[in-house]
C-alpha cells in the first residue's frame, strides 16, 4: 500500500538519507589497521543522534563497504563530520599507502512508499497497490492486474 507513515518500518524503512561507500585497501595489513580505529568509528556513530542502521559488506580481493541509514541528511553529515570518522578519512587518503580508491554516495529517499502487514502504520492488512507508480513520461501508472484469483484458505 502507498504510504508517507514509515513509523512501524524497521529502521531502514524510516530513514530519509542513506549513505553507501566502499574502499578499496593496499593491502591485508592496511586493513589489520584500519580495524581499531573502525570499531571507534561504528561505536560513535551507533551512538550519535539519527543514526538508525548499517550494514558492512566485502567484496573480494581487498573492498570492504557500508551501506549506512540516517533519519535525514544532517544527521548523516553530523556524522561525516565526527572525529573518528575524521580520522580514518584523512587515514584512507594519506597517498596510497592504505587505500587504492574509495567512493560515497548520499541518497535522500522520496517522502512516499510502500508498506505491508506488520509495517503498515495504518493497518496491518497485506495488499497490492491498484496501479503501478507512474514513469517519468506517465501521468498515471497502469492497473496492478492479478492474472488468476488467490485461492482462499481452507478453514
Amino acid at each position: 500500500m502507498r504510504t508517507t507513515d514509515f513509523s512501524k518500518a524497521p529502521p531502514q524503512g524510516r530513514a530519509t538519507a542513506m549513505f553507501v561507500g566502499a574502499t578499496r585497501y593496499s593491502g591485508p595489513l592496511a586493513l589489520v589497521r584500519l580495524s581499531v580505529n573502525y570499531v571507534r568509528m561504528v561505536r560513535d556513530m551507533k551512538r550519535m543522534k539519527g543514526y538508525l542502521w548499517h550494514k558492512v559488506y566485502w567484496q573480494f580481493p581487498l573492498t570492504l563497504g557500508a551501506v549506512a541509514f540516517f533519519t535525514d541528511r544532517d544527521a548523516l553529515l553530523r556524522f561525516a563530520r565526527s572525529r573518528h570518522h575524521r580520522k580514518l578519512m584523512l587515514w584512507l587518503t594519506d597517498g596510497r599507502r592504505n587505500a587504492k580508491g574509495g567512493f560515497i554516495r548520499l541518497y535522500n529517499a522520496d517522502p512516499h512508499g510502500y508498506s505491508n502487514g506488520i509495517w503498515r502504520a495504518e493497518g496491518d492488512e497485506m495488499a497490492p497497490i491498484s496501479e503501478f507508480t507512474p514513469l517519468s513520461t506517465e501521468e498515471h501508472g497502469p492497473p496492478v492486474a492479478r492474472r488468476r484469483p488467490l485461492r482462499k484458505a481452507r478453514t
